[in-house]
């Protein structure tokens, strides 16, 4: 505190900061990568723990046996589905009703924006089944889920019998303590947010459904099962839920507790733990991991049913089994064993699962990074923008000294506007606005004017918004003032790395990898940026670090990450599709990366693109 309340050593440290700032920030941004890419080497990560008490010991004895039962019972389901074309609603529904559950159905249509080509899907309309089987020794306010999505094809025919298998066993037991609800979904996601929204009594997303006629207690924990095949050689478990959301850590220690237990071969992001972390290859591994995890959880949207839940302070998580060709198979019976054993834990909980972390970074199932290990690798590269702009406001409080006829005055420079400033950053912000309101108002007269398909023409005109934003802004400042002061751009400068740094900090608080990824191509040009530049090199870096090609760049690093390259046009391709479901993400499930980069992280680039060509 002496430090900041003597003038002189003030003056002293600030003077510091100034003389060394570009290298201070140089050591800074590179300590912040090597810090994050550090953190997938195991001695620096943490081994999982389970927090809660009530799930500490995986000792129950699971006597599930019905796994052939189960696969029946799929063989069946697919077979009246095929008949019925689509969700075969009455079959669910007397075979609930005959497992002695209270069952029922809920329908619910949707229209979207426009077309989703990925699913081919425009006008959806479906129904959900679910049944209750109460809890016999509890007054029944609290519940459990375990769902599965009805897919079309033969897509998860085997999960769906594997859930009635597990409900005809459940019924004959008599220790919960909590009612069960098992839930068989249409239509994936859009079920799922129909069905969440009646049970909570709330319509965010302006969906139609019909209210639930039966409720349960408060939903503690949801499984969500997604089995496609009758041999499955490992289970893999999804975390990343709308938003980057992630459930209680305690979940997925209790699904690789019992994985271990059982001899379940497990994966996290489709990838196997290894025990060789001190050589190369096993550093690699541990690091392609967490990356995915990254680059998923950044892109807001949601991997499973179970990241719905999420928003209603549900933990849940999906578990996909994977039928990958090895040796090692498993079958039904003893995955209905690990989902039955995790039910059992589920079951015994005096409170929501909370003792354990909601912000982590997974390298492997057995070992995690925290919330503190991770954050300082952000805050490294936020220190650069809090120095650039401290430099700026230490150049801005210094009076210039001109000679005027030999003899030194003191002149202050001419001080900019309000206007000079605020109209860059209004016309920024408008532009951002069009970003995020247009595409889907004008596919209509797109279509119309152009021979392209509603969905390209709402991602097409994102594009040319986006591209015509690099002119509308530029030079703003002569429209007032026909020329910019000196000062005018590092008041600009000034307020837009300000800007930029509560951006990506309040991004970092609730997404951290997405905070991150922008950190790291946005900082160093936003840094460095002045009009003194050269104009085409510097605009060419400002354009290769955009917001747009980040998304682009991620797009390659995630299918080298999961081993299916693409070329330069199958990259393209694919960078197109993201853009268009983050736009129905964000319509139908309220998805908030869209408008984060639309509305703010756009407009915050435009100004700086603006500094560039500050005249």
């Amino acid at each position: 505190m002496g430090l900041l309340s003597d003038p002189n050593r003030r003056k002293a440290l600030t003077n510091l900061l100034t003389r060394l700032n570009t290298p201070i920030c140089t050591v800074c941004y590179l300590a912040a990568i090597v810090w994050f890419m550090g953190l997938a080497f195991e001695p620096f990560t943490l081994r999982t723990y389970m927090s809660e008490n009530a799930m500490g010991s995986t000792m129950v004895e699971e006597r599930f046996s019905a796994g052939e039962r189960a696969l029946s019972i799929a063989k069946e389901f697919d077979a009246h589905k095929r008949k019925a074309g689509g969700m075969p609603v009455e079959w669910l529904v007397k075979s609930m009703q005959a497992r002695g559950l209270e069952v029922f159905t809920q329908s619910f249509s949707r229209k979207l924006p426009f077309p989703d080509e990925n699913k081919e899907r425009y006008m959806v309309h479906g129904t959900n089944v679910y049944g209750i089987l109460r809890a016999p020794r509890a007054p029944r306010t609290e519940a459990l889920v375990i769902t599965a999505p009805c897919s079309p094809g033969n897509s998860n025919n085997q999960a769906v019998g594997l859930l009635l298998a597990l409900a005809q066993y459940f019924r004959n037991q008599i220790y919960w303590a909590k009612d069960i609800i098992f839930l068989v979904n249409e239509h994936d996601l859009i079920g799922m947010q129909a069905w969440l929204e009646g049970y909570h009594h709330t319509n965010i997303t302006g969906m139609d459904y019909s209210p639930l006629q039966g409720r349960a207690g408060s939903i503690q924990a949801a499984l969500s099962l997604e089995l496609s095949s009758d041999v499955i050689t490992s289970l893999d478990l999804i975390l990343e839920g709308l938003n980057g959301q992630l459930p209680n850590l305690d979940l997925a220690n209790l699904f690789y507790a019992f994985c271990q237990k059982l001899g379940v071969l497990c994966t996290i992001q489709g990838k196997l733990q290894r025990n060789d972390w001190d050589t190369a290859e096993g550093y690699t591994h541990a690091a392609q991991t967490m990356m995915l995890m990254v680059l998923k959880q950044a892109c807001g949207r949601s991997w499973g049913d179970h990241g719905l839940f999420l928003r209603y302070h549900i933990e849940a998580a999906s578990i996909r089994g994977i039928n990958s060709f090895r040796h090692y198979k498993m079958d039904a019976t003893t995955i209905g064993r690990l989902l039955e054993g995790m039910v059992r834990k589920l079951n015994n909980l005096l409170e929501r699962l909370h003792q354990s972390y909601f912000f982590y970074l997974l390298p492997s199932l057995s070992r995690f990074v925290s919330i503190g290990y991770y954050m300082p690798a952000f805050g490294l590269l936020a220190v650069i923008l809090l120095l650039r702009a401290l430099d700026l406001w230490v150049h801005l409080g210094t009076s210039a000294l001109t000679a005027v006829d030999g003899v030194g005055e003191a002149e202050q420079p001419s001080s900019p506007g309000v206007l000079t400033v605020l109209t860059p950053v209004v016309i920024s912000h408008l532009t951002g606005v069009a970003l995020y309101l247009l595409p889907v108002h004008l596919q209509e007269m797109a279509v119309e004017h152009f021979p392209v398909s509603e969905t390209e023409a709402v991602v097409l005109t994102a594009i040319a918004i986006y591209t015509a934003g690099l002119a509308l802004p530029h030079n703003t400042q002569r429209l007032l003032s026909g020329e910019g002061t000196e000062q005018g751009w590092k008041v600009l400068k000034l307020t837009a790395l300000l800007y930029l740094a509560v951006l990506l900090g309040c991004t970092a608080l609730i997404n951290f990898s997405l905070g991150f990824i922008l950190a790291v191509t946005l900082v160093p040009i936003t840094a460095s940026i002045t009009p003194h530049m050269p104009k085409s090199l510097c605009a060419l870096a400002m354009v290769l670090l955009s917001p747009a090609f980040t998304i682009l760049y991620c797009v390659f690093i995630y299918q080298e990450l999961i081993e299916v390259p693409v070329s330069i046009s199958e990259g393209w391709m694919l960078f197109l599709s993201v853009i268009s479901q983050g736009i129905l993400d964000h319509t139908l499930y309220g998805s908030l990366v869209y408008p984060l980069l639309a509305l703010f992280i756009y407009p915050c680039w435009l100004m700086f693109w603006n500094i560039l060509f500050w005249n």
